[in-house]
């Protein structure tokens, strides 16, 4: 008698049966009473979550406010990623993820989707967001995943929009779309935000936003400082957005294109910066507001509140971007000053 979803494996000539793919292995002999009672009080185990393994841990985590608070995007995207966490691991005790083990059994899992790095970085932060939320609710104490580094490697040069940038997109593009770079970059707003923001949320002392990104549970609080108040003076107040089309209403679904159509190549022009496609995007806009708060002054955690970001990713931008210039400018000031006291010029 074959039970749907009962999973067989056949090793060195003996055969193992067990409740789903990665579920729990079933003992008793098939085609009795005892198995089919097994496989039942497996499955309700699997709904009701065994709080000891990792498989009762994933249900909880489904079903936690912190899972439900993720934007509709990432649940998507992490969903899949979760039941693959629970095929290869689900029956093992959570215990298991505490021993120094774990550490290379889960790059072993996740170095199977190499192929494609950037996704299996995103299953690797699946994985270690689940753990995380273990570690929270006092069921584990480790963070096996903080130990695995990213495969992903992005080409951190020219990440920043530097007045060139600027320069040659305002030649391009037309001054609704050339606004929203300068405001983008003077706010580190998020594009969907930026499109949306209006004129009720300019305040006299900051732009008071919530985030689409959070779900509109946390509010960005932006200081308006000159320049970026010299830039919402010159806009003119056509709608109650404060950007809009050329037309004079809101953004709806067009931004995109006319964006692309500003940053891309423009091969029948002479001019041999036209003629590449600006090497950055929207959101690194994001990133050079970072930068500019940072060189301001601002603390990490400031940034993070403005940015609703977490701290420890503001951290690796800043590392990323501007200390290692200001140790490089460091190095040549001391260097310099050695020169003189030798008395070479």
């Amino acid at each position: 008698m074959r039970i749907r979803g009962v999973h067989t494996v056949v090793s060195k000539g003996r055969t193992y049966h067990y409740a789903w793919r990665g579920g729990p292995r079933l003992k008793a002999k098939p085609d009795t009473e005892e198995f089919l009672q097994e496989v039942a009080a497996a499955r309700a185990g699997r709904v009701q979550g065994d709080k000891s393994k990792l498989s009762g841990l994933i249900a909880a985590y489904k079903a936690s406010a912190a899972y439900k608070g993720l934007s509709d995007k990432t649940r998507k995207e992490w969903v899949r990623w979760l039941d693959r966490i629970q095929e290869k691991f689900g029956a093992l005790p959570l215990r298991a993820f505490d021993q120094p083990k774990a550490v290379p059994a889960i790059r072993r899992w996740r170095d199977g989707y190499a192929s494609a790095p950037r996704s299996a970085d995103v299953a690797l932060e699946a994985f270690s967001r689940l753990l995380t939320y273990g570690r929270a609710e006092g069921l584990l104490s480790g963070e096996p995943c903080k130990h695995i580094p990213r495969l992903y490697k992005a080409n951190r040069a020219a990440k920043i929009w530097e007045p060139e940038h600027f320069a040659e997109l305002e030649r391009r593009a037309s001054p609704e779309v050339y606004r929203a770079a300068r405001l983008a970059a003077l706010t580190g707003l998020r594009r969907g935000d930026l499109l949306r923001l209006s004129w009720s949320h300019v305040r006299p002392l900051a732009i008071e936003i919530s985030t689409g990104k959070s779900r509109h549970r946390k509010t960005t609080l932006i200081p308006i400082y000159a320049e970026l108040r010299e830039l919402l003076d010159s806009i003119p107040k056509r709608a109650t957005t404060v950007l809009t089309t050329e037309a004079g209403t809101p953004w709806g679904t067009g931004f995109g294109a006319s964006w692309n159509k500003a940053v891309r190549a423009e091969p029948s022009t002479p001019d041999k910066l036209a003629r590449e496609r600006i090497p950055l995007h929207f959101h690194d806009l994001r990133g050079t507001a970072a930068t500019m708060f940072y060189r301001a002054g601002f603390s990490i955690r400031e940034i993070a509140e403005i940015m609703t970001w977490g701290e420890e990713q503001v951290e690796r931008l800043v590392n990323a971007y501007v200390k290692r210039d200001e140790i490089l400018l460091d190095r040549i000031r001391r260097m310099d000053l050695e020169r003189g006291r030798n008395g070479k010029v």
